[in-house]
């Protein structure tokens, strides 16, 4: 019985050790800093290193589909539909989130970037060096 017991034990740890992240296959919209209006739905996939990465699925703001002129590499002047934003993101406990990047489409520029899991909000925090020389964002799970 002993045997049973542990062997049950063993199994549970180990099918929730591999369960996939709460971020994974989760759709968002993000949200304008100046207009507060919603801009774009990105959806986040776990990548089998274990980190997780968002791409833009659709733009919801009229005139901001055309291309990435700013973006480096390959999205430069292709259309924001695609675009990974996100890379690297990884669970660092809980519902938080570090060690990620977020490209801002805007300006090419990408930032560092962590992030806390707070209900039907993703809070995102991108800065450059050090977290207080940053930006907070805070996107809303789409339905």
């Amino acid at each position: 019985m002993k045997k049973i017991v542990l062997a049950l034990g063993l199994l549970s740890t180990a099918i929730f050790a591999h369960a996939a992240d709460p971020l994974n296959g989760t759709t968002w919209t993000t949200i304008d800093d100046a207009t507060k209006k919603p801009k774009a739905v990105v959806k986040f996939t776990e990548q089998k290193n274990g980190t997780l990465s968002a791409t833009i699925q659709s733009i919801l703001t009229p005139g901001e589909e055309n291309a990435c002129t700013k973006c480096d590499g390959a999205y430069h002047n292709k259309s924001l539909k695609g675009v990974t934003i996100v890379h690297g993101l990884k669970n660092v406990g809980g519902k938080n989130y570090d060690n990620g990047s977020i490209l801002d489409p805007k300006n090419g520029k990408t930032y560092k970037l962590k992030a806390e899991l707070a209900g039907n909000q993703l809070k995102l925090r991108g800065y450059v060096g050090i977290s207080a020389l940053g930006r907070n964002q805070v996107w809303v799970r789409a339905n």
